[in-house]
């Protein structure tokens, strides 16, 4: 990342698999993120726990002297996924929680590959940025063109008018986890969501 931009140093949440996933060194790409975040100077916000590409992006971060912040719900805490080595680990009461505290500390968002629990995320924090509720920017970190398939379909979502192209264009997606912070360095959020009336 470029310095002296105006994106220094701010929280990132990153929302990822707690698996590793096939055909693809999905692990290993994720233990990169997590350096880049540490060495560009940003916290990193995700959901606590040591398994798969959540454990990478921790680990990643930690190995590179940075500061993570994990979220856990006491459930999943208590089945022993925490990871035992974060600089803080914030303990919830449920999922609800967990997304609200994430969205509340972070700048940003970054999504990797992951299933259907870091779609949920990244949809809702979409969602929550086209009607208001924030201005922050989102990133896919499109790993081995894992997004590709949502990304189509989102073009779906514009072509078949459920979608406005202005609220498209507030996704950001590239491979390299440093282009994404240099385009949210220049991030402008879109006007709020209008609604039609039939």
């Amino acid at each position: 990342m470029r310095e002296g931009t105006a994106f220094d140093r701010k929280c990132i949440a990153v929302f990822c698999g707690s698996a590793s996933g096939d055909h693809y060194d999905y692990k290993s790409a994720a233990f990169s993120v997590g350096e880049i975040l540490a060495e560009a100077g940003h916290k990193v916000v995700y959901g606590g726990g040591h398994v798969g590409l959540m454990g990478a992006v921790a680990d990643g971060c930690l190995n590179a002297g940075g500061q993570i912040t994990g979220v856990m719900p006491h459930a999943l805490v208590e089945r022993e996924i925490a990871h035992q080595g974060l600089s803080d680990l914030v303990v919830v009461e449920n999922m609800h929680e967990r997304k609200a505290e994430m969205a509340r500390r972070a700048d940003a968002f970054l999504v990797l590959p992951g299933g259907s629990g870091t779609l949920e995320e990244f949809f809702e924090q979409w969602t929550w940025g086209q009607i208001g509720y924030h201005q922050k920017p989102i990133g896919l970190i499109n790993l081995n063109g894992y997004f590709d398939a949502l990304l189509a379909m989102i073009n779906q979502m514009v072509l078949s008018g459920f979608l406005s192209e202005t609220h498209r264009r507030m996704l950001v997606h590239r491979k390299d986890v440093g282009e994404i912070l240099d385009v949210f360095a220049h991030y402008k959020p879109p006007s709020i969501k209008g609604y039609v009336h039939d």
